[in-house]
């Protein structure tokens, strides 16, 4: 699969999930929803700063933007781990669930339609987006059988 449509397949999903756990009543259901959120935002950080951004950042290009989505990762790790320590009918919860969402959209649409995946996609051949899409999806793989 291409990287970009990989990329924008795990931002759907965080999207969805999210949603999901935005209308989730407290307690087990949205516990459980956060966790899936978690592992995939981890997952999905992870091989963007790993193999993606590596990849992208080789052209000047993209440098800058790079940077800045790597600091929106920052951003949404912090919430992440803000929001796992808290109690489980903690009313701190729904306001930092309403940000990360917000967070996570904002991050997604920079990245597909804003500057990064156009110009990605102009740089990049259709052979080295599918390479690295299988990359992306190696790194994946060994994410969910260490967490499997």
């Amino acid at each position: 699969m291409d990287a970009l449509e990989l990329l924008k397949q795990d931002h759907a999903k965080v999207k969805e999930l999210l949603e999901k756990a935005e209308s989730a009543e407290q307690g087990k259901e949205r516990t459980a929803i956060f966790e899936k959120i978690k592992t995939e935002l981890e997952t999905h950080a992870r091989i963007e700063e790993n193999v993606f951004y590596p990849a992208v950042q080789k052209n000047e290009e993209l440098k800058d933007m790079v940077l800045e989505s790597i600091e929106e990762h920052k951003q949404v790790k912090t919430l992440l781990r803000e929001m796992d320590n808290l109690s489980k009918d903690s009313e701190k919860f729904e306001p930092k669930l309403k940000v990360l969402k917000e967070n996570v959209e904002h991050h997604a649409e920079e990245e597909e339609e804003g500057k990064m995946f156009p110009k990605v996609r102009k740089l990049f051949s259709a052979t080295e987006l599918q390479e690295l899409g299988a990359e992306l999806e190696a790194a994946k793989g060994n994410r969910e059988r260490k967490a499997g």
